[in-house]
């Protein structure tokens, strides 16, 4: 992975969303990133952007349309809700701003559409939170692989297991595929890069917390992919792996193989009569601290510099194409050929 050149002034940012997410960022822009500052925090939630806000130095303010019109702001991070996602990249891109937004961009094909159109009207750059690209071993992986370093690509997979389920109750309906396998589909267009999408097959249930099935939670998913260049991928996730928090990748080919990740964090491993024994992270901030630095100097680079984003609304696009074929193929209980996802009116698109 090449390390980004130092910028003349940092990109002066606002965030928009002070959850989770949005506070890890938030603390990147503030404290990690030279090439930034952030100049703001909006949430709507009362109270939420100044108690984020206040230990970073930013100002606070729950008025979006106020942080849009500061001049002195370049660039937005939106890290809020994902169903406001891609109206937010719209009105970013429409006051003239850098856009960089977590994943999904969009719920829907046409929402990614309008979001992409936007950003391509005003000229601004849009870049999508897809960190694996920017974690080292995956990016190395992806570099052995567009080397030829395991020949002509067959069989792929990518797993995402989280460590727990705290609120099984507040998952929204299709979260596994809109949410979490979405970096999975990401990874594995990535890996195989100049091939698209054709067809899948997917199976989901609640495995982890049944009771909550009838409202509409799914846990546990498995999906097969078939590509235009013949290789067959496979991507699944758990809501539930005791051990922590669990994403890995393998590419096999005619050459050879390569694989990718472990939840053992950090290197260390204890061996005794009864075993080897090693510590887990439990979250994905703590797996992937220095992608989700890099994603964010990398976003910082091609603003200041005007090359492209390394990952983009097409990328997003192309990832959640899968996952609404996912969710038809569930509901339809068997295969599903993306292009009949391209047919379905918006209103008939599940999200």
């Amino acid at each position: 992975m090449s390390f980004p050149v130092p910028l003349p002034e940092p990109v002066r940012f606002a965030l928009i969303g002070a959850g989770r997410i949005g506070a890890f960022h938030a603390a990147t822009l503030a404290r990690r990133l030279p090439e930034a500052e952030l100049l703001w925090i909006a949430d709507s939630a009362p109270g939420a952007a100044e108690r984020l806000a206040a230990p970073l130095g930013a100002a606070a303010t729950a008025d979006v349309e106020a942080v849009l019109a500061d001049e002195r702001v370049e660039a937005v991070a939106i890290t809020c809700s994902s169903t406001a996602h891609a109206d937010l990249v719209a009105r970013a891109a429409a006051a003239g701003k850098a856009v960089f937004c977590e994943k999904p961009m969009a719920m829907t094909l046409d929402e990614a559409d309008a979001a992409i159109a936007a950003c391509a009207r005003s000229g601004v750059p849009l870049q999508v939170g897809f960190n694996r690209r920017f974690a080292a071993d995956f990016a190395e992986a992806k570099r052995i692989v567009g080397e030829g370093g395991v020949g002509t690509r067959q069989l792929l997979r990518s797993l995402t297991r989280d460590p727990g389920l705290a609120d099984p109750g507040a998952i929204p309906p299709w979260t596994i595929f809109t949410q979490t396998l979405i970096h999975d589909f990401d990874t594995l267009n990535w890996f195989n890069a100049g091939a698209t999408a054709v067809e899948v097959n997917a199976m989901a249930d609640a495995l982890v917390a049944p009771g909550f099935k009838d409202a509409g939670l799914l846990d546990t998913a498995t999906v097969t992919i078939r590509y235009d260049n013949g290789a067959l991928a496979t991507a699944e996730a758990s809501f539930s792996a005791a051990y922590g928090y669990d994403v890995r990748g393998e590419v096999f080919g005619s050459a050879g193989m390569v694989t990718v990740g472990t939840p053992a964090q950090p290197g260390v491993r204890h061996w005794t009569r009864s075993g080897v024994a090693g510590p887990t992270v439990r979250a994905d901030t703590d797996l992937f601290p220095a992608a989700y630095t890099a994603e964010l100097a990398a976003f910082c680079q091609a603003v200041r510099t005007g090359a492209p984003t390394a990952v983009d609304g097409h990328d997003a696009r192309a990832a959640l194409r899968v996952a609404l074929a996912c969710v038809a193929s569930v509901k339809r209980g068997g295969p599903v050929r993306l292009d009949e996802i391209d047919r379905v009116p918006a209103e008939g698109r599940a999200a």
